[in-house]
């Protein structure tokens, strides 16, 4: 009884702890999803082009009283900040072909040489909108030098020669200052993608804690526990005492590896199987010869990434809703096989079958395990239940196929 009270108390807060959880992560994503729209980056860095306009027409300023020159006028400072400031306006193109062509393996080189080719043209587009606001501001501030200037017989390849002759002097800062704005919207970019993995990552520790627990609720269910310790009874009655002592050990190294804080959220595909197997044999053991396991396993997947207890979860569900239903034998095929680029695992029973019209409600297992494959790769795994034509039900979860090294699980602290 106390032992129930605790299983119940510790699902309760493990259930309750994920909602919490789930419900602050959705809050994340639809703020990260409504951010963009609200504010984008590119933003800052144009404002900021506020401070070296700034500077430049504190500079005109102060070069007019320390080297002589000419006193300054109004034309003169909007034109000293107004040229630092045109930036600011092509700034959002720069971000754009930044993210469009990211510094990243393999193009690393190729795309280097285009930013450096791209930063040329900004370098005459820079240079060709500080003329135009030149003239722009003689037009508005200055109509008697436009006009003056104009009357000159060489006006235009004296206009021409000087717009050439900007285009060089901007040449070498201008090319320094779009690879620095390359340069902010790189680092501005991997601090939001690493802000989204932290995020990513603590919704995943939190869904491995909940099929954790889940696994653990299933193991220690009154009702497994209590068939189990029966089963374990029988054989003890029956003085086979090698049948009872070896369901305690698979028990116990079931318990032992649900427990154990060390289970990543992808193990080898061997590890998953070493689960299954330990609980098909209390299983099989308790249903005696209504039990009827099968594994095709080829050992060359036994390597393969699969998502913690997601293939334990399935066979749970098989045997619960499919085999124990059946007033006879039930046949449990558990299968794995490698499809190009995918890991594709089967769980088929031929049990009373599901229903096609059943809705799946959240929180249910197979929602969490839903959940937890579009947390950790997005749309490229699936998992899909059907009715087999058979008879039975066929549980079908792939996922992108890559090999894991398996690490030495430590001890359980006692």
């Amino acid at each position: 009884m106390l032992t129930r009270t605790v299983i119940n108390r510790m699902g309760a807060l493990a259930t309750l702890a994920s909602k919490l959880l789930l419900q602050y992560f959705d809050r994340v994503r639809i703020y990260q999803r409504l951010r963009p729209q609200l504010f984008k980056p590119w933003m800052l860095v144009s404002a900021a082009w506020v401070l070296p306009a700034g500077f430049a027409a504190i500079n005109r300023i102060a070069q007019t009283h320390i080297s002589g020159w000419d006193p300054v006028t109004v034309r003169d400072l909007l034109f000293e900040s107004g040229d630092w400031f045109l930036y600011a306006f092509l700034t959002p193109a720069v971000f754009a072909i930044s993210q469009r062509l990211p510094l990243v393996r393999p193009h690393l080189t190729r795309r280097a040489v285009s930013h450096l080719v791209i930063s040329l043209l900004f370098c005459v587009a820079w240079a060709t909108c500080g003329k135009l606001l030149k003239w722009a501001l003689m037009l508005l501030l200055d109509l008697n030098a436009l006009r003056a200037a104009m009357q000159d017989a060489q006006f235009y390849r004296k206009a021409g020669l000087d717009w050439l002759s900007w285009i060089f002097i901007t040449l070498p800062f201008g090319v320094a200052v779009y690879l620095c704005v390359v340069g902010v919207e790189h680092a501005v970019r991997y601090f939001i993608e690493a802000r989204e993995r932290d995020v990513q990552v603590a919704r995943l520790s939190e869904q491995l804690s909940s099929a954790r627990f889940a696994a653990l609720q299933a193991q220690l269910n009154p009702h497994f526990l209590f068939n189990t310790l029966n089963t374990i009874a029988v054989f003890v009655r029956d003085n086979d005492r090698q049948a009872a002592v070896r369901i305690i050990e698979q028990l116990s190294e079931m318990l032992r590896t649900t427990l154990s804080s060390h289970r990543l959220n992808e193990v080898p595909l061997g590890e998953e199987i070493e689960l299954v197997r330990q609980y098909v044999a209390i299983e099989e053991a308790r249903f005696s010869d209504r039990l009827r396991p099968e594994f095709d396993i080829d050992d060359s997947l036994l390597s393969a990434a699969t998502p913690s207890f997601a293939l334990q979860h399935l066979v749970e569900n098989a045997i619960r809703h499919g085999i124990a239903k059946r007033p006879d034998a039930g046949r449990l095929v558990i299968a794995a096989r490698r499809d190009g680029d995918t890991l594709e695992l089967t769980v088929a029973d031929d049990g009373v079958g599901v229903d096609a019209e059943l809705v799946i409600p959240q929180g249910h297992g197979v929602e969490n395990t839903r959940e937890r494959l579009r947390a950790l790769y997005g749309g490229r795994a699936t998992l899909d239940i059907a009715r087999r034509e058979e008879g039975g039900t066929i549980a079908t979860l792939r996922t992108p196929y890559r090999e894991v090294v398996p690490e030495s699980s430590p001890g359980v602290e006692q």
